[in-house]
């Protein structure tokens, strides 16, 4: 593998996986150049992974990731602490080394006592993965960086969850408050996915042009005015996140977008492509 790889979070397609099916879904993200996909919000049926893996086979497209929750949010949902096979299972079938919690329920984040229940789990599962070869990571967003006792949710996660990586979304830590240039070394050794997606500030005259109503755009646009945007098209200096990702240790680089407000997200992932190659990371595609 070169210095890192760049992948696509197949969120960002999902609906293409849906309507297209897993094969021809990737088919069009390689065909972009992207040659490495972190599975998730997808369906996980036997059927769906095994047209993953063809996809895979035939366009040289690695999987970095699958994901599970912790626990399932439904009767009959498959968690990690309910169905921790069938994970496995698919990380063997698609060549997967690390599996990762989108978001602990934040049913977790109430006292100190139920975070400690979510870490004390997460650390078992960490500890029956490693014994397969696999790694478990947890993905933050904004609200790991509100303070429990004094400390970020994010960093206790890491200390009571040893065996747990931390795969920091760096729009997510803009959204908290922090600065990810100043996290990433703090998480060095344990820091081998990295989610890259842009923070913007959407322009009030373009939101004024859209709007056919005005009476409340100003109240609205002010509560709502950040966005989800294309690596390279916002304010977060990404050449430094990617130099310090790189300096901490991230193997895979994984470009996402949330919401891409009416663009067809084939073409978002074009632009945050044609943006990481200009900044000097072709060869991590």
């Amino acid at each position: 593998m070169a210095r890192a790889k760049i992948c696509v979070q197949a969120m960002t397609i999902k609906k293409a996986f849906a309507e297209l099916g897993p094969y021809e879904a990737l088919k069009k993200m390689a065909e972009l150049g992207y040659h490495g996909v972190e599975l998730s919000q997808v369906d996980m049926g036997a059927e769906s992974v095994a047209e993953m893996k063809r996809a895979c086979e035939e366009f040289d497209i690695e999987v970095a990731a699958i994901s599970g929750g912790l626990d399932p949010r439904k009767e009959g949902d498959d968690a990690l602490t309910v169905n921790l096979d069938k994970f496995v299972q698919d990380c063997k079938t698609l060549g997967a080394k690390y599996i990762r919690i989108g978001m602990m329920p934040v049913n977790y984040m109430a006292s100190v006592e139920t975070l400690k229940d979510f870490c004390r789990k997460a650390e078992d599962i960490a500890e029956k993965l490693k014994k397969e070869g696999i790694h478990l990571y947890y993905h933050n967003h904004h609200v790991e960086f509100q303070k429990v006792e004094g400390r970020y949710v994010i960093d206790l996660v890491k200390e009571w969850a040893p065996n747990v990586g931390v795969e920091l979304d760096v729009h997510w830590v803009q959204r908290g408050g922090e600065n990810p240039v100043n996290v990433i070394p703090r998480l060095a050794g344990s820091l081998d996915l990295l989610h890259l997606k842009d923070y913007k500030v959407y322009p009030y005259g373009e939101a004024l042009e859209k709007s056919e109503d005005n009476e409340n755009l100003m109240r609205e646009y002010f509560k709502d005015c950040v966005h989800f945007a294309e690596v390279g098209e916002g304010n977060l200096d990404m050449k430094a996140i990617i130099e310090a990702g790189l300096k901490a240790g991230s193997k895979y680089l994984i470009v996402e977008q949330d919401d891409t407000y009416g663009r067809d997200p084939y073409e978002s992932l074009k632009i945050s492509a044609e943006n990481l190659k200009k900044m000097g990371y072709g060869d991590c595609f």
